[in-house]
């Protein structure tokens, strides 16, 4: 259930919020380490998780982000996330730093 409410935040006009990633420059952290460890320090504003993402890490990062109150946004593929954060990589979560 809490998870459900979680992802439920998610903005009305997700494309958008995708944009606010991709000009964020280096104000982002990328790949679910770095996001959990952002989270814990308070350091981002809102998390973008994958759907495709792994469940385990999926859970943890949207679980975390929840408890700290931080507004999370499910995106489609890991792939499509780590073109618009700018890596060669697919990544599984990211998050606007403050």
């Amino acid at each position: 259930m809490r998870l459900f409410k979680a992802l439920s935040r998610e903005d009305k006009g997700g494309f958008g919020s995708m944009e606010m990633l991709k000009a964020a420059g280096s104000r982002k952290v990328v790949g679910t380490k770095q996001v959990l460890r952002a989270i814990k320090a308070g350091t981002v504003s809102r998390v973008y998780v994958c759907s495709d993402a792994d469940t385990f890490l999926y859970q943890q990062v949207v679980r975390s982000a929840e408890e700290a109150g931080i507004p999370c946004v499910r995106t489609a593929s890991m792939k499509e996330l780590g073109m618009i954060c700018g890596v060669d990589v697919p990544a599984a979560a990211a998050g606007l730093l403050r």
